[in-house]
């Protein structure tokens, strides 16, 4: 029978100390509702006492029925000198009315003396005292033994006495942390099992990930035996963060045969990643593995080759079991794979080399040796596809644009563009105020254009980037413009490149409005 291992998630606590991650308090309710329906053990929701927001989220959280988790609330032991009945942060947690208690305390002496200010056996007592109040409360008591693995190399007699002190206040499970995160995965093995061999409770594994190894030391520390393991979404958490369930739970699951969250969820974990990432505001990065939009990408020609024949000679594991999926880029690094690829996403029956693919491959590649870049931009790519296949040309065209730039002395820049398109027969001229040039045109365009494809009301620009691809030219430098847009359904990057902003940017817009006029069938050319 396989082993299973308890999840318990502090996002909204530990992930919340990250520099940049914020959560109002409806972003911790939905953190918690996403959780839960993942299938954690154990939710986190912050620190009582320490801010009206965590008090607020104890409260607002017991109207809502979860399906498996716990909700924990977090604090320290009681203070040197102070009982347990008179301690402030032992009181707030109580109040919170929350299962599970999750308190901290001190296991490296250095810190007893220069941190606590107190002595090594009122230490002892303060995690033994405060673990059986909280026990005598009804709660589930969850002892994290900050400093840990520091504590242990240092003085290992005193580090292990203080988990001892929590096992005999009835906490019900012990986690060592290592909260400077600079342990190595051999040391956690071989502390991780003389712990095992010194108490009889389970135990679990927190650490942090400054020296990138949170990951592998939370893994070391499952197979050395530890059976509860904190983390957060995406590693969220302070300096460098913490351990990333998204990379924890299948590598347990998948590779280790672990039972974590139930298995029918983990099709939601790059879901999950991904929403909490929009919530904070830090979406994850690309390369991100299980769950980053890279992480199942293929861009060179040997690759897309062999993945087409057998997805297992580049990919460790289907990108579906977490909820991801391929993608194969076009690029200079391409080969007739990678078309043939894109041709059968896009539903294209062409299966043997042409003298048109050979072409387009060929065009491609000296539009990206020009600057062009299709990673980011496959909105550009796809019409690249269709004029090449399909006999497309773009539905509307240019006759003239003219750009005025306005600037006063202490007064905004201002812009309007004055542009004049072809639809068809008609001639349609208009003008449109912007921010500035590239606003102005965004402006005039969509409105010259919206009466014919009214789709375009439906898209909004979410991102524009722009690089300089070449600065030794200094302002006459060829720029590189990344257009993202949306119609709340999907998004699509565009691309544009030339010496001139303006025209690079037009390129780029033109392409995405052109896109989506295409994909919508509202195209009659």
């Amino acid at each position: 029978m396989s082993r299973e291992v308890q999840i318990y998630d502090t996002t909204l606590r530990d992930g919340a100390q990250g520099e940049g991650v914020s959560f109002t308090l409806e972003d911790k309710i939905k953190v918690a509702l996403q959780l839960d329906k993942i299938g954690v053990h154990y939710i986190e929701g912050g620190w009582p006492g320490s801010n009206p927001k965590d008090e607020a989220f104890f409260a607002r959280i017991t109207d809502y029925k979860l399906k498996k988790a716990k909700i924990a609330a977090f604090g320290s032991t009681r203070k040197p000198g102070v009982t347990p009945e008179c301690d402030i942060s032992l009181q707030a947690i109580i109040s919170t009315k929350a299962p599970v208690a999750t308190i901290f305390g001190k296991s490296w002496d250095f810190h007893v003396r220069e941190a606590l200010c107190t002595t090594l056996d009122e230490n002892l007592k303060m995690i033994r005292e405060s673990a059986a109040y909280l026990k005598g409360q009804g709660k589930e008591v969850v002892y994290d033994a900050e400093h840990f693995f520091d504590g242990y190399k240092n003085n290992p007699e005193y580090a292990l006495a203080t988990i001892k002190a929590a096992q005999e206040g009835g906490a019900d499970i012990v986690v060592p942390c290592d909260t400077n995160g600079g342990s190595l995965p051999e040391e956690i093995r071989q502390i991780i099992t003389t712990v095992l061999a010194y108490i009889t409770v389970p135990v679990g594994i927190h650490v942090h990930n400054d020296g990138e190894m949170a990951v592998a030391n939370t893994i070391t520390a499952v197979l050395a035996g530890a059976s509860h393991v904190h983390g957060t979404v995406n590693g969220y958490g302070e300096r460098c963060g913490n351990a990333n369930l998204c990379s924890i739970v299948p590598n347990l699951a998948f590779k280790l045969g672990m039972k974590t969250v139930p298995e029918e969820s983990l099709v939601n974990l790059t879901e999950l990643s991904r929403y909490v990432g929009e919530l904070t505001g830090m979406r994850p990065s690309n390369n991100q593995p299980f769950v980053g939009e890279s992480a199942f990408t293929h861009k060179g020609g040997v690759h897309v080759s062999a993945i087409q024949k057998n997805s297992r000679t580049y990919e460790h594991l289907p990108p579906e079991l977490v909820g991801n999926k391929r993608k194969v880029l076009v690029s200079e690094l391409s080969g007739l794979s990678n078309l043939f690829y894109k041709y059968q996403e896009l539903s294209m029956a062409l299966d043997n080399p042409t003298e048109e693919s050979r072409r387009l491959l060929e065009e491609i590649k000296e539009m990206e040796n020009r600057g062009f870049q299709f990673e980011l931009a496959e909105g550009s790519f796809e019409l690249l596809i269709h004029k090449a296949f399909c006999n497309y040309r773009l539905p509307f065209a240019l006759e003239s644009l003219r750009i005025i730039v306005e600037k006063k002395e202490d007064g905004p820049v201002s812009a309007e563009a004055v542009i004049k398109m072809r639809v068809g027969d008609q001639i349609v001229h208009t003008a449109a105020e912007g921010k500035g040039p590239v606003n102005a045109i965004d402006n005039a365009l969509r409105k010259a254009l919206e009466r014919f494809y009214p789709v375009i009301k439906e898209t909004r620009m979410t991102d524009y980037r722009m690089r300089v691809l070449d600065g030794r030219e200094g302002t006459g430098s060829p720029v590189r413009v990344l257009v993202e847009t949306s119609d709340g359904r999907c998004s699509w990057g565009t691309v544009g490149v030339s010496r001139n902003i303006v025209e690079a940017s037009w390129q780029a817009l033109v392409d995405s409005i052109a896109y989506a006029v295409l994909k919508s069938g509202q195209d009659s050319g």
